[in-house]
């Protein structure tokens, strides 16, 4: 009997084959392909996310392409975040030269290296500042557990020494401290001294004492101050890293006394030489001081006086100052020392040869000023001696003598000859500095006018 064939194959195990060999070079494709394709699949993850929650930083994109369909939107990935290392804490500490103190004793105290001290001390510029250490020098130390890590120390009002460690050992500079220079103008009524009055204007010590040196010559501000007599200053102000540090110099000032206007204006020459010139170009210098000390006259110059001590009229040729002892008495003038020693009832002098042959003297001195000897030379407002009570005195005060060819004058009203005006090369300029600073003045006195008739 014949049965048809079945469809099915009984035997369904698939005869054994060998299996096929893979070339290597279709095994390098696979996996050149297949990494680029693993890579298109992280980044399609990554772009569905961001479909998926898009970024409200990027704005969105709404040009379209040459056919009108939009242009992808630009992919926005998270920004990681940069991790930056500490800053070191290092310690500071501040160290005050006194008398006596050295850095090297100051490091032995702190526990600071002494080693870095040796390594910054043979810095050029470092050696050059330690020699001239003095009591009231500060440095600044930044040191990490005691290694030197920065040296800083304030040499003057514009520089200062900086001291550095990095990876090579110290280095040392000199760095610049910038200023700022302000201006300034204060204007002052007296009522009784010029002291309280600038005081009560804002004006400090320092530029009190300036203010009265400039018109020194022309004013005694002990005897020829009035009630309602008036100033006005203008001036720098010093200023660092937005603090006040001290008042500059006076740019000008003006000083009504008695119905007399004197005017000053600051002048600085090539040579960095600063005076002060009236609006034409004088100097408001004379060749002598009015007085010698800042004090009181005690008694004037008198050909009749009756003598204190000896109870009989003998002429008083000078003018005494009563002022304490140890004050400075100061060279009315520039001149040559011609006496320098004990002198009868004058008790300790010096005496001032000037030109003109004119000749001063100073009496009853405590002591000299050691630069004062017979034969040297003085300048105009150097101390030669010191205010004390030696010769045929009841107390401590300065004998002062002015003498023109021998012949006594009275020190406070006598002519005194003039100093050299400007330069004539300087002159010019001089006036053109001075034009602006006098319009600033006069303006300035103006908006004071106006206030005070305000007030009224």
């Amino acid at each position: 009997m014949h049965r048809p064939v079945s469809p099915l194959l009984h035997d369904y195990k698939p005869p054994e084959q060998g299996q096929p060999k893979k070339s290597r070079a279709l095994q390098w494709f696979i996996v050149g392909l297949g990494i680029p394709l693993l890579g298109l699949a992280l980044i399609s993850t990554v772009d569905q996310t961001n479909q998926a929650t898009p970024t409200s930083s990027m704005p969105e994109m709404t040009a379209t392409g040459d056919a009108g369909s939009p242009v992808a939107e630009p992919k926005v990935f998270a920004e990681v975040p940069l991790v930056l290392a500490p800053e070191p804490d290092y310690e500071t500490l501040l160290l005050k030269i006194k008398r006596g103190d050295t850095l090297d004793r100051l490091f032995r105290a702190n526990d600071l290296d002494l080693g870095h001290l040796a390594q910054v001390a043979r810095l050029e510029e470092a050696r050059k500042q330690f020699r001239k250490i003095k009591p009231g020098d500060i440095f600044e130390i930044t040191h990490d557990d005691g290694k030197l890590v920065r040296m800083y120390s304030v040499l003057n009002l514009t520089s200062a020494l900086q001291v550095d460690r990095d990876d090579a050992g110290f280095s040392a500079q000199i760095v610049e401290r910038p200023i700022e220079i302000r201006k300034r103008m204060a204007h002052g009524v007296i009522n009784s001294s010029l002291y309280e009055s600038a005081a009560e204007a804002g004006l400090s010590d320092k530029l009190i004492m300036n203010v009265a040196g400039i018109f020194a010559w022309d004013v005694d501000f002990v005897l020829d101050i009035r009630g309602g007599d008036n100033y006005y200053v203008h001036w720098e102000e010093i200023w660092q890293d937005g603090e006040f540090v001290t008042d500059g110099a006076v740019i000008a000032a003006e000083f009504n006394n008695d119905g007399r206007q004197y005017q000053a204006i600051r002048f600085v020459d090539e040579t960095g030489r600063s005076d002060y010139f009236t609006p034409e170009g004088n100097s408001v210098r004379k060749a002598f001081l009015r007085a010698p000390v800042d004090f009181r006259v005690s008694s004037s110059f008198n050909p009749n006086r009756l003598h204190p001590v000896l109870k009989t009229r003998r002429p008083h040729r000078g003018v005494d100052y009563a002022a304490p002892s140890g004050t400075p008495i100061k060279a009315a003038g520039d001149g040559k020392v011609i006496y320098r020693g004990v002198k009868s009832g004058y008790g300790n002098v010096v005496i001032l040869q000037h030109g003109g042959n004119i000749t001063t003297l100073y009496a009853h001195m405590s002591r000299f000023a050691s630069s004062v000897r017979a034969g040297s030379r003085v300048r105009q407002g150097q101390t030669i001696g010191y205010v004390g009570a030696t010769g045929l005195v009841t107390g401590a005060h300065l004998h002062y003598e002015y003498r023109l060819n021998g012949v006594h004058r009275n020190p406070r009203t006598v002519k005194l000859p003039k100093a050299e005006p400007i330069a004539a090369r300087y002159r010019d300029e001089f006036l053109a500095q001075a034009k602006p600073i006098l319009e600033e003045l006069e303006q300035f006195k103006s908006t004071q006018r106006l206030a005070v008739a305000y007030a009224d």
